[in-house]
């Protein structure tokens, strides 16, 4: 049975909550208590007594009551931005950041937030085939001269998958630079890594000067982080490439010929959203094609959120934006970067997984995960098994920590020479291992709680370890707490190496964020799912592969999960979709690619939930799992002009001056209020929410859409597969394209019933459907979502 998602109400309420909270909390902060402020201004209001506007900024500042402020760095300025928008950050007293507010040309001020960083078989499993070429890989030139940024941890110059042998000159439109510091000299760059920067103004304003020691202020990755995910969208062809010996062959990014330029700016800390926006900033004035960013966060008003509005930038300028969509799931409402001008990328699984299994003292065998290159744990031999929870803490642990196996929490002399199983959750999952390694543990079982379900990640641990699903955690526990005195509960762990051909896949990954859309609800969200559970990937090679201080191994290679993997996927492919598609706008591919995904996997079963085993949904993957070689002919594609976009802005009730915050520019809504609602966004998916009343009169809504022919003359007939108690009706129900470029109008008429039976207070019921043109040769396939909420009283 599928765990039923939290009442959307309900958690919209609490995420209204939340962020008043939040808001009334820092306005009612101590006046001496700085924060970084994001600063939009009109470009044309500077006065002329100021050369610059960096000269009118910094005078602007100077003037607020603060004036006796040391400002970090020497000066006030964090950054200045040019390209995305005009305007500064700075580090303020929420006072001042007031007062500004009533100064001439401020058109807004918006608080920094930080955030988090959210292949061997990818590119076979999508069908990007190198020899003989696939059509897509052909078409486009494997994408040479297309450029991505990866807005990321840095990058490792040097790296095989960063090779530029055979590559021509850099492409002319590049106006990037190479910026030198600490381990990254400036002939660190070549003709495949064209440029890299780094921006830390906004962290170092935060968290004091950086610790040189222990990071690098230059562009060089020290996490891994931003290598793997700059590889998966465009490494080159590398041989031979695994990582412990696992995932053996040959590791391709998405893209190979394209270029890349690496813009770090997440730190320690974290990632600032002063410096996220000088990367959009920089990467726009640098020329680049696709920007790939696998960061998130918290979710707010379009108009507070950085990088929206440097997305929004991005698109306005012809480039393409991916975003990784969270890895909060598998709870609902937990989908980041939900702007309807970004791309917003789940994380499904592969046809490959590294099984690593648990055989119980009783015979039984648990299946579990694993990546894990030895010494092995003796052969036919069991071990006795300790659940921490239950006695293998010390004296002075609770019983919570030691589960977790938190650091310092577990005896030595109860879990010596055993297998410990911890509970998964709070610490890093083989941060774990190596507090059971510490304690003298000879191996560890990671054990999911009910609310990881099934999801399983194959970490790469520094002792024999494996991770099972909730079902065999709690068989495991129980298995130990049964065992009678003089007979110990023992077991040991099987790894099985690399396994390709698994089915089903892809399946949902159990941590890919989910919809709804906490901003707006009636978009979609996530747009749609790629690979990113067990990704093989470039990695530094002064970084070890467990990502903790501890690990002192090396591999030029990493297997990670996350939609940070996901993300650079659909970055790699958007790169071969503009090569052969040049003229396409960043909607037109987005349509491309969310049209053409597919909602069944290889054993022609619905795509599973992987933290529950039941049929995902659209909250789940959007409009289903990504699929190139269909993107590369979609047959029509529902594009979006910048003016829709500020249409849709206007219909989310935002006041001019939020809407000047995102798009620099004067607008009058009356007529886009007017002609329609949010959800008459020329979106490729459709969503509908209604509120339940009681009564027996039907929901009723509507959709105009405008589809573009991108394949010449046709007749495309709708095809309708309806939501669940709702009646669909789109007229006409035949487009005739005569020539390609040619523009159709039509209207989706949507009535839903009435709930048959009282919903509980708060709760909501979700139904999809389908809405597909196809000529017969192309289908172009839009989910329907339909929402019901029950009032919370």
């Amino acid at each position: 049975m599928k765990i039923p998602p939290p009442p959307l109400a309900l958690l919209l309420l609490s995420l209204l909550i939340s962020l008043h909270s939040t808001a009334v909390a820092s306005l009612s902060s101590s006046p001496d208590k700085k924060t970084t402020y994001i600063i939009r201004v009109d470009r044309d209001a500077k006065p002329t007594i100021f050369p610059t506007h960096e000269h009118w900024y910094e005078s602007t500042l100077l003037s607020l009551s603060d004036t006796t402020a040391t400002w970090p760095q020497g000066g006030p300025l964090i950054h200045t931005y040019s390209s995305v928008f005009h305007g500064f950050s700075a580090r303020l007293a929420p006072s001042a950041a007031e007062a500004l507010h009533s100064v001439p040309g401020i058109v807004a001020v918006i608080p920094e937030r930080v955030r988090q960083p959210a292949t061997t078989r990818s590119p076979r499993f999508l069908g990007l085939l190198s020899s003989p070429p696939s059509a897509l890989l052909a078409d486009s030139d494997f994408g040479s001269d297309l450029v991505i940024a990866v807005i990321d941890t840095g990058i490792s110059p040097g790296h095989r998958s960063f090779s530029d042998r055979g590559l021509g000159p850099v492409p002319a439109k590049w106006k990037g630079a190479c910026v030198s510091g600490p381990s990254f000299p400036a002939s660190s760059c070549n003709r495949k890594l064209v440029g890299a920067r780094f921006f830390s103004g906004g962290y170092e304003a935060t968290s004091g000067r950086m610790n040189e020691s222990a990071e690098l202020k230059s562009p060089r990755d020290t996490d891994g982080h931003g290598t793997h995910t700059a590889s998966i969208a465009a490494g080159r062809y590398v041989f031979p490439a695994s990582t412990l010996g696992y995932a053996r062959g040959i590791a391709s990014g998405m893209a190979p010929k394209a270029r890349l330029a690496a813009y770090k700016v997440c730190w320690t800390g974290g990632c600032f959203d002063s410096d996220i926006l000088a990367a959009f900033d920089a990467a726009v004035a640098d020329g680049v094609d696709v920007v790939s960013l696998s960061v998130g966060g918290v979710v707010v008003p379009y108009y507070l959120d950085a990088i929206a509005i440097g997305a929004f930038a991005a698109t306005e300028a012809g480039i393409f934006v991916s975003a990784s969509a969270g890895n909060g799931g598998p709870g609902g409402l937990t989908v980041t970067n939900v702007a309807p001008w970004v791309t917003t990328v789940g994380a499904g699984s592969m046809d490959r997984d590294f099984p690593a299994d648990v055989k119980l003292g009783d015979g039984r065998i648990l299946p579990g995960v694993s990546v894990y290159g030895g010494p092995d744990l003796e052969p036919n031999k069991l071990y006795q098994l300790v659940y921490a929870g239950s006695g293998g803490g010390t004296s002075a642990a609770d019983g919570y920590s030691s589960s977790l196996c938190l650091e310092g929490s577990l005896d030595p002399t109860l879990v010596k020479g055993k297998i410990v199983v911890c509970d998964r959750g709070v610490n890093p999952r083989a941060a774990k291992g190596e507090v059971v390694r510490k304690a003298g543990g000879v191996g560890m079982i990671l054990a999911n709680g009910v609310f990881d379900g099934e999801g399983l990640v194959a970490d790469c641990h520094v002792i024999p370890a494996t991770a099972v699903g909730a079902t065999a955690g709690d068989k495991l526990r129980k298995y130990i707490a049964s065992a009678k005195p003089g007979s110990p509960p023992t077991g040991t762990i099987l790894f099985r190496g690399t396994r390709l051909g698994v089915h089903p896949a892809p399946v949902v990954a159990a941590f890919s964020a989910r919809g709804p859309n906490p901003q707006s609800p009636d978009i979609l969200k996530p747009d749609l799912i790629a690979p990113g559970l067990n990704i093989l990937a470039a990695w530094p090679r002064g970084v070890g592969p467990a990502g903790i201080p501890a690990d002192t191994r090396h591999t030029e290679f990493n297997i990670l999960s996350g939609t940070s993997m996901a993300c650079p996927h659909v970055s790699g492919l958007v790169a071969l979709l503009k090569a052969a598609h040049p003229v396409w706008t960043p909607a037109a591919i987005k349509s491309a690619l969310m049209t053409t995904a597919y909602v069944r996997d290889n054993s022609n079963g619905s795509i599973i939930d992987e933290s529950t085993g039941s049929a995902a949904g659209a909250f789940d993957f959007g409009a289903g799992h990504v699929d190139p070689q269909r993107a590369m002919n979609p047959g029509l594609v529902y594009d979006i002009s910048v003016l829709d976009y500020v249409n849709f802005l206007c219909n989310l009730n935002y006041t001019q001056q939020n809407i000047r915050a995102i798009t620099r520019r004067p607008l009058d809504c009356n007529s886009a209020r007017r002609a329609g609602h949010v959800g008459s966004l020329n979106y490729p998916s459709f969503g509908a929410s209604f509120m339940a009343s009681g009564s027996k009169e039907k929901f009723k809504a509507h959709f105009v859409r405008t589809v573009t022919s991108v394949g010449g003359h046709g007749i495309y007939k709708a095809v309708i597969t309806e939501p669940e108690g709702s009646k669909v009706k789109v007229e006409p129900s035949q487009l005739v394209f005569r020539r390609a470029g040619q523009k159709l109008s039509y209207v989706v008429r949507l009535e839903a019933d009435q709930p048959a039976e009282k919903m509980e207070p708060g709760s909501s019921k979700v139904k999809s459907g389908m809405l597909t043109w196809t000529d017969g040769q192309h289908y172009v396939s839009s989910p329907i979502v339909v929402t019901i909420q029950a009032p919370l009283g």
